[in-house]
């Protein structure tokens, strides 16, 4: 029998498997809150994120910005946030590993943390796209 078959056959017991549908969804969900708890008392970009969100909203709602406008705002901020946390995850898997310098440990977490920074500068630019004009125009007359 072949590692497919092995994969696709046999139903691997994991920690998570017991308990009834519900109680499994009530503990994935305690994990993940778990999850987003760490984030924010220990990842300190988790709290640069929590504030330019929060301006971002302010802001949001001080100019106006239309249905559109507020779905990128919602969608950019959620998919920071996440991304932040998939980058600690693979920090933590890292440093779980290996505590020794490894240029391929290295290479993972700078790509991982490059990828919060990538969506950091797409909010950034959709930012000024949707802000700038409504602000200057307020400044202006």
């Amino acid at each position: 029998m072949g590692l497919i078959d092995k994969i696709f056959n046999k139903k691997v017991k994991r920690n998570k498997d017991s308990g009834t549908v519900l109680e499994r969804y009530w503990k994935s969900f305690k994990h993940a809150l778990s999850g987003i708890w760490y984030g924010i008392r220990f990842e300190h970009n988790m709290i640069i994120i929590i504030i330019c969100t929060i301006i971002a909203v302010i802001l949001g709602f001080d100019l106006k910005i239309n249905s559109g406008e507020w779905l990128f705002i919602v969608f950019i901020c959620g998919a920071i946030a996440a991304c932040e946390m998939i980058n600690s995850s693979i920090e933590a898997i890292v440093d779980l590993i290996t505590t020794e310098y490894h240029e391929l440990a290295k290479i993972a977490k700078d790509t991982a943390s490059a990828a919060s920074l990538i969506l950091c500068i797409v909010a950034l630019i959709g930012g000024l796209i949707i802000f700038l004009p409504k602000i200057l125009m307020m400044l202006g007359g």
